[in-house]
Order: C-alpha cells, then sequence, then structure tokens
C-alpha cells in the first residue's frame, strides 16, 4: 500500500458519493487507499480488496506468532519426534 497522499487521498463523504463509481474503480486499479471524512472528521478508510486480503492475512499471522511465542513462554512446547508423529495422525486422517 502506497502512502497516503493528502490532497487526493481524502474526499469528503459528500464527495465521495457524487463519485462512487470512480472512486471505488481508482482504488482498485491504484491498490491505494481512501480516506473518506465527515464533518471534517475522518470517517471511513476504502480500500482494494487486494489490500484487504493482505491485510487479513498479515493479522492472521501476527496472532499466530503471538499464540506460538505465549505458548513457548507457557512450557507448551513439542519435541522433535512428537510433533512428527502429531503432524502424521493430521496427514492420516485427512487422506482417509
Amino acid at each position: 500500500m502506497r502512502e497516503i497522499s493528502v490532497s487526493s487521498d481524502i474526499i469528503p463523504v459528500g464527495e465521495f458519493k457524487a463519485g462512487l463509481a470512480k472512486y471505488l474503480k481508482e482504488v482498485q486499479q491504484k491498490k491505494n487507499s481512501l480516506i473518506i471524512t465527515q464533518n471534517g472528521k475522518p470517517a471511513g478508510v476504502l480500500i482494494s480488496p487486494s489490500e484487504f486480503d493482505k491485510l487479513r492475512h498479515a493479522k492472521l499471522f501476527f496472532e499466530s506468532v503471538s499464540r506460538g511465542l505465549s505458548d513457548s513462554e507457557k512450557g507448551k512446547v513439542l519435541s522433535t519426534s512428537k510433533l512428527k508423529s502429531e503432524l502424521k495422525k493430521i496427514r492420516t486422517k485427512r487422506e482417509a
């Protein structure tokens, strides 16, 4: 995602409503975000579906890493042989 341009990426809600199709197309093509204001204050952000997917995947990845670190700190760890055994069980179930 590129940096936000104050002159072109922040628009009032009235302007957004008037040019909805134009702004949707622009966000999809340029992969930029659009900040929509209401009464001079940020009210929403429009991003492309691909940028949304990237943000969602990043969030899930960071949450997974955080859970792993937390488990490690609590001593919830598996030896290499135990991990291989558990993965083999999962694969066998999926193949069945």
